[in-house]
This record gives structure tokens, C-alpha cells and sequence, in this order.
């Protein structure tokens, strides 16, 4: 049972406004960065009610109409930074609600910290699986109640978001379709994230696709291709596109690692897929 003394910290979110431009750690931004204009789309910072607080968001969607469909879009592991909030703008001119939950809201602003291993080891590892799948639920009822068309949802995500994308995929049962960008698909488990996308190939409760590059040092190939394996014993519509030059983080054009082929490639393909499944 949790002490009150807990209790009052779980519910004292860390971050209650999301931060301006790019996180330090991945200064400076590459000349190829692309920036998303807001013509015909109303974009901003949004405020999501959580179980247990208000959690920070940043939002786009077409200037007109109403009904949306809708995408969750899950952040890297910089968290809501300027590149998501692009994301999400570049998904409005291309007719959806998107919205970007801030994840890491209870446990810490990763925008100011310079080392990615500081990241990784005061934030990122102290957020729970079972945290983020109730956030992206409580995220899911904001669309609905902010135009968007729960019957047309899909959800995306890059690199820590790659990962929860294959989760929320066998959590959440009415989502529509899911692509996954260069997620881990095995990790060792620990006490946040008891789970990997592998063990849960066979409970997918929609069609991911899944983008990962075939030179990321981070996420094996070998790895890639038992989770090919094993979505194919499951019967899965689900599917994974490897890029044999692209490593992690070949979307990320404000970084090195972008490589813009086969960014707009996948951008196009995961376009494609939503469409496939009806989130159009």
C-alpha cells in the first residue's frame, strides 16, 4: 500500500509545460531539419487528464472540419521536443488529429540533461509499462473528446515510442493500426517493462508495421527477423520493412543519422498503412 508521502508524489508531475524547440542532448540540430508550417492546421500544447494529474501534450489538426481521424504519436526517447511536435503537425496536413502525450512527465524533463546515459538512467528507466499504457488510454479519451474519430485510430512511435507502439498494440482493442519505428523487440526484462514486443506477437489487437534500419547498431537484425518469425506463426496482417543502409534513427532528419530516402519512403508506407486499415 502506498504511504500518503507516495502517494503525493505520484501525484506531483515534474513536467507541466512541455519545452521549447530541441532537447540538449541532441544539439546541434542538423541543417536538414524540417519544419512544418501551421497553414490549415491549428497546432499548440494541450493538457491531457491523466488518473492522477494533468500530463502536457502537444496537438495538431486540420484548421477545418470536424471528426478527425486520429493518430497517437510516441515520442523518442527526448521526449515531446520540437521534431515530435513536427510530427504531428506534418500528420495534420495530411488530415489527421495527432497528439503527443508527454510520457515522462511524472519522472523528469529529459529536454535539459546534455547525456543521453543520464536520460536513460534518472528518467527512462523509472517509467513503468503499466504507467504508459494507462497515459496513452487517458490520451486516447482526450481525442474523442477533441474531434477526433476513435473508429478511424491508429497510433506511431520512434525509437523508445517504436517499442510502446508493438505494447499499446496488444493492450488496447479498438485501435485500428500501428507502425512501430526501429522499437526494440527484446530487451531483458526488468520490473518497467516486464515485456517485450516478441512475447506479445501473438496478441496484437491490430496490424503493426514495423520500420527499422538494417545497420542500427542498437536493434539486431537478428532480433528483427524473430520478430518477423514470429508475427508470421501468429497469423499476424502485421509486417516489418528493413532498410539494409538506414540506421537508428533514420527518420530523425535534425540528426546525423537521418538518411531521406528512406525517410520519406516509410513516411509514405506508414501513410499507406493507416489507410490500408481504414484510419483515413
Amino acid at each position: 500500500m502506498a504511504t500518503l508521502g507516495s502517494e503525493v508524489n505520484r501525484r506531483d508531475f515534474l513536467i507541466t509545460k512541455l519545452t521549447a524547440g530541441f532537447a540538449l542532448a541532441v544539439q546541434p540540430v542538423s541543417p536538414a531539419t524540417i519544419t512544418t508550417d501551421t497553414k490549415g492546421i491549428e497546432a499548440g500544447e494541450v493538457k491531457i487528464r491523466t488518473t492522477d494529474g494533468m500530463m502536457p501534450g502537444y496537438s495538431a489538426k486540420p484548421a477545418k472540419g470536424s471528426n478527425f481521424p486520429s493518430v497517437t504519436v510516441v515520442q523518442e526517447i527526448f521526449g515531446v521536443h520540437e521534431y515530435i511536435k513536427d510530427v504531428c503537425r506534418r500528420l495534420a496536413k495530411a488530415g489527421y488529429l495527432a497528439v503527443a502525450p508527454e510520457l515522462y512527465a511524472r519522472q523528469g524533463d529529459v529536454s535539459k540533461m546534455e547525456d543521453i546515459q543520464q536520460i536513460i538512467r534518472e528518467v527512462v528507466s523509472k517509467v513503468p509499462d503499466s504507467q504508459v499504457m494507462s497515459d496513452l488510454d487517458e490520451t486516447t479519451a482526450w481525442i474523442a473528446r477533441n474531434g477526433g474519430n476513435l473508429s478511424k485510430h491508429a497510433i506511431t512511435g520512434f525509437c523508445w515510442g517504436g517499442r510502446i507502439v508493438w505494447m499499446y498494440a496488444a493492450h488496447y482493442p479498438n485501435l485500428k493500426a500501428g507502425v512501430a519505428w526501429y522499437g526494440r523487440l527484446t530487451t531483458p526484462p526488468n520490473e518497467m517493462s516486464p515485456t517485450n514486443p516478441i512475447d506479445v506477437a501473438d496478441k496484437l489487437k491490430a496490424p503493426v508495421l514495423g520500420l527499422y534500419g538494417g545497420k542500427d547498431q542498437g536493434i539486431p537484425l537478428e532480433s528483427v527477423e524473430k520478430m518477423r518469425a514470429a508475427l508470421k506463426a501468429g497469423d499476424s496482417k502485421s509486417d516489418i520493412i528493413v532498410y539494409p543502409q538506414a540506421g537508428h534513427g533514420f527518420h530523425a532528419d535534425y540528426r546525423p543519422s537521418y538518411r531521406e530516402v528512406d525517410a520519406k519512403d516509410a513516411w509514405q508506407r506508414m501513410l499507406i498503412w493507416f489507410k490500408k486499415f481504414g484510419v483515413q
